[in-house]
């Protein structure tokens, strides 16, 4: 019997690896000009990142300023002129993030963060960091990635007790998202460094400020107390990263024997002279035990000791064990009673109580119901509030065996909804990038001795300006303070 059961699972995991090699395909990679296998071909490739970018801009939003956005783009566009795959339509986003990060989808969609273009010192470091992502692309790593990940049968996402139930009522694409966290090995690193600065080159740019840049990530990194950026975690940087790319910028600019390569430092710092820095408290803020919105006019209390994720595209709180969480999110149905109809039907489970009550003035129907997964059965509890013409969704979550530990706190958040009570929160104003002109010989250090910042300590702000603490400064430099 057990020799049957083995046999059975034998032919199945053969059926399955089969089914995946009549899907794949032998392809010829653009770069390299070999032939390689890939699950996706061009089509679909271009598919995949068309149906998830929607997704990535939703969960991260569009930073708001037309002038970096066409400065992006337009270098991106020259660029893919030049790259190997010159007839694919590639679309260049700055995400409204704090945190340091670029990425491509398979595709041609790529993406920059206001975290990490802060933290960039001249249009050479953009155009060479650029150039990786949109060789990342034009070798198809994404697409390899992608299928490694499915022979493997690995999921794009990791499985938690609470992440499907997330992804299925938050409109969260989740396969998209997953696509962020798809590993490029060292080789792909080491070619998308050689792709961004032949690309950089190319258009005439100084290749070797993206060592720079590299430098300024490796001093991110080893800082005490500062998070691993997220460029470091998704693109592992080999040993010697640093002085590799300098060397293949001075080998290809050998190519161009009499040309001269630009920096543009000036008019990179001109770009981003008053770029938001860090979270931006316009678009919510915990403070004191509340989160606020200061533009769309609420307020709720966040229970003490969780853990609080912002972003556009829904407000996430942990339980410190992990035992329970909440998710916070503007509902796409036009009424509170239709959004929790939509809910109990997507549930799927047992709807334990059904009840209408008043939030605050606000309108609010209230769900809860017992899904049944894998892991458990989950108790859910939700409310749908009406305010100002749109829907507002708050689900908690937890084991059925913790749900009455748990309701309480879920109750106490969600019915905790009300206007925008603190007036100081709707004055509030985010942190900016200020540039400023140096008057005389100084060094960094006694400089920004003059610009004291509570956001970073000084040597902080070093790293800031890719440089260090003990730098010499002249008349007429320009170095990036934070300022309100």
């Amino acid at each position: 019997m057990k020799g049957t059961i083995r046999f059975k699972k034998l032919l199945a995991i053969t059926k399955n690896v089969v089914f995946f090699f009549l899907l794949a395909s032998c392809a010829v990679n653009p770069v390299t000009g070999k032939r390689e296998l890939s699950l996706l071909s061009e089509s679909q490739e271009i598919k995949l990142g068309a149906e998830s970018d929607p997704a990535i801009v939703a969960q991260f939003g569009l930073y708001d300023d037309p002038e970096i956005s066409k400065f992006l783009d337009n270098m991106g566009q020259k660029m893919a002129k030049v790259s190997h795959r010159p007839t694919l339509q590639f679309y260049f986003r700055v995400l409204g993030s704090p945190v340091i990060n670029a990425f491509a989808l398979p595709g041609g969609y790529v993406y920059f963060t206001r975290g990490i273009l802060a933290y960039m010192n001249s249009e050479a470091e953009v155009a060479g960091v650029l150039g990786h992502e949109i060789g990342h692309v034009t070798a198809r790593h994404g697409a390899k990635a992608y299928t490694r990940a499915q022979l493997a049968q690995v999921g794009l996402t990791a499985g938690s007790l609470f992440s499907k139930t997330f992804r299925q009522f938050g409109d969260l694409a989740a396969q998209s998202i997953g696509l962020l966290f798809l590993k490029f090995g060292r080789d792909q690193e080491r070619q998308s460094d050689q792709l961004g600065v032949e690309y950089s080159t190319k258009i005439g740019y100084d290749a070797g400020n993206m060592s720079h840049f590299f430098g300024t990530l490796k001093r991110l990194s080893s800082e005490s107390g500062q998070s691993l950026p997220s460029w470091a975690s998704t693109h592992p940087a080999p040993e010697k990263r640093e002085a590799k790319t300098l060397k293949l910028a001075r080998a290809e600019q050998q190519k161009y024997p009499g040309q001269t390569f630009s920096t543009n430092r000036d008019a990179y710092l001109n770009l981003i002279d008053g770029l938001v820095f860090g979270d931006d408290p316009r678009q919510g803020f915990v403070e004191n035990g509340t989160f606020y919105h200061p533009e769309l006019e609420f307020q709720f209390p966040v229970p003490s000791g969780w853990k609080i994720l912002n972003t556009p595209a829904a407000v996430q709180m942990g339980e410190p064990e992990q035992k329970a969480v909440m998710q916070f999110t503007l509902g796409k149905e036009p009424s509170a009673r239709s959004a929790a109809d939509k809910f109990v039907t997507q549930a799927e489970g047992t709807l334990n109580y059904s009840r209408f009550k008043k939030v605050h003035g606000f309108t609010a129907e209230i769900r809860q119901v017992t899904i049944s997964t894998q892991q458990g059965a989950i108790d859910a509890l939700a409310y749908f509030i009406e305010k100002d013409k749109n829907i507002y969704v708050f689900l908690g979550f937890s084991k059925k065996t913790d749900f009455s530990r748990y309701e309480p706190t879920f109750k106490h958040t969600m019915e905790g909804f009300d206007h925008l009570r603190n007036q100081a929160a709707k004055n509030v104003k985010p942190t900016r990038v200020k540039v400023v002109g140096v008057t005389g010989n100084t060094t960094l250090d006694q400089f920004l001795k003059k610009y004291p910042s509570k956001e970073l300590p000084p040597d902080e702000l070093a790293i800031l300006n890719g440089m260090e603490l003990t730098d010499a400064l002249k008349r007429g430099d320009r170095i990036k303070v934070l300022t309100k």
